[in-house]
């Protein structure tokens, strides 16, 4: 078996054995890449009327979120745009439960609130990420099927290429790899779709399913940043800890006062602010310089008692300008996964894609189906009969499907 067959198998067999893996997790993925966009639609809440003035400090934030808090102590605080409401959180890591409350950062006046559940499918774009990241089981299995999904659709991918691969770049060859035939028939439009738009969509899926895969392999998210980085180890992302030996004792106009001093210095388009719930925990920052945009943001952490900077020395610890290369496609892996690194044009793009993607496994199957169970003509042999010698013919007998021909009476 020589290398085209190998490759021909291998296609066809993980193509048929991850067709619904792949297909749910790009459906979902399609659907969830407009996330903020689609909420936005139907949760006025996420909004407010934009003012020409700063907004207020995080502690005045936590007071107006206090009569809905109540004695529950919220650990974090998240600004957005000028005209978007912030947001004042208590989650439980525990239960896997959030309760949420909407304010207007300009008057801290309550807009909204709601309970949220790590593990319930109750809020729509919930139930399609539980989908997207572990296909509705179990946490544990389910994020290890989607990471063999996913890591065969990659070699899906590779071998797609090389038999979409024309054997000669012809004009009448050519227009068969890239065009698809809209007048054929049903099998040729429906091979079209697949081996045609498999094509264009192969580089974009494979940065998707790449940096899908960080999230599913420690090996793999090593050996990307190995890579990246010329050799360097990756070190992971660890909880910074505050001296709980300090004598001081934690203020919440500590967060006021880091909070200002960080206004002051950088250009911020929105804002997360982690809240110390023990004496250990640090006060952490991540300042986002481009609305829309996780990667292009600065991480701070500091002890909460003394208020000095601390790191973890993780790809996401500090400024990004002074990130190294692996450091900062590191931060952009996220990004780059759901199509928001050039925001809605790239966004569009992440959306066609995916939703090809969903087809793959569907126009595949039509074509397995096809030739395994292709009906054979039926034929039967025809004898020319009458006047004339039929040795004498250059073809004194042929074959033809039974429904085009008469037979006649031998003689």
């Amino acid at each position: 078996m020589n290398f085209k067959k190998i490759n021909a198998f291998l296609h066809l067999w993980l193509g048929l054995g991850s067709g619904l893996i792949v297909f749910i997790v790009s459906l979902t993925g399609c659907i969830y890449v407009f996330e903020n966009e689609i909420r936005g639609l139907y949760e006025p809440w996420k909004f407010v009327e934009k003012q020409e003035q700063p907004f207020l400090l995080p502690t005045q934030l936590i007071r107006g979120a206090s009569v809905v808090l109540g004695k529950q102590q919220p650990n974090s605080i998240r600004y957005g745009a000028k005209d978007e409401s912030a947001t004042v959180s208590n989650f439980d890591r525990k239960a896997g439960t959030s309760l949420i409350v909407y304010v207007n950062p300009y008057t801290a006046k309550v807009i909204h609130s709601e309970k949220k559940s790590r593990k319930s499918n109750s809020d729509f774009f919930r139930f399609i990420l539980n989908g997207h990241r572990q296909l509705w089981l179990p946490r544990e299995i389910g994020k290890q099927v989607v990471g063999v999904g996913v890591l065969t659709f990659v070699i899906l991918l590779i071998s797609g290429i090389v038999l979409w691969w024309p054997k000669k770049w012809i004009k009448s060859i050519r227009d068969k790899s890239f065009k698809i035939k809209w007048n054929a028939n049903f099998k040729r439009k429906n091979y079209d779709l697949h081996n045609v738009l498999g094509f264009y969509a192969v580089v974009f899926l494979l940065i998707i399913s790449l940096t899908g895969l960080v999230y599913s392999y420690k090996w793999y998210s090593k050996s990307v940043y190995w890579l990246t980085s010329g050799g360097q180890p990756m070190k992971e992302f660890s909880r910074t800890l505050s001296d709980s030996t300090s004598t001081l004792t934690y203020q919440q106009a500590n967060v006021d006062q880091l909070y200002s001093k960080i206004m002051a210095t950088d250009k911020a388009e929105g804002m997360f602010i982690s809240l110390p719930a023990k004496a250990a925990d640090a006060i952490a920052f991540t300042v986002y310089l481009k609305a829309g945009k996780l990667y292009n943001a600065n991480s701070y952490t500091f002890d909460q008692f003394t208020l000095k900077p601390i790191s973890d020395g993780s790809p996401f610890s500090g400024k990004y300008e002074d990130a190294s290369v692996a450091d900062k496609l590191r931060r952009m892996n996220y990004d780059l996964h759901i199509g928001a690194i050039f925001g809605i044009p790239s966004k569009i793009v992440a959306f066609l894609v995916s939703l090809i993607s969903a087809t793959l496994p569907i126009t595949g199957f039509i074509i397995w189906f096809g030739k395994k169970f292709k009906k054979k003509k039926k034929t039967k042999k025809v004898y020319y009969t009458g006047e004339g010698n039929p040795a004498k013919r250059k073809t004194p007998w042929k074959t033809a499907p039974v429904e085009k021909i008469q037979v006649e009476e031998l003689v």
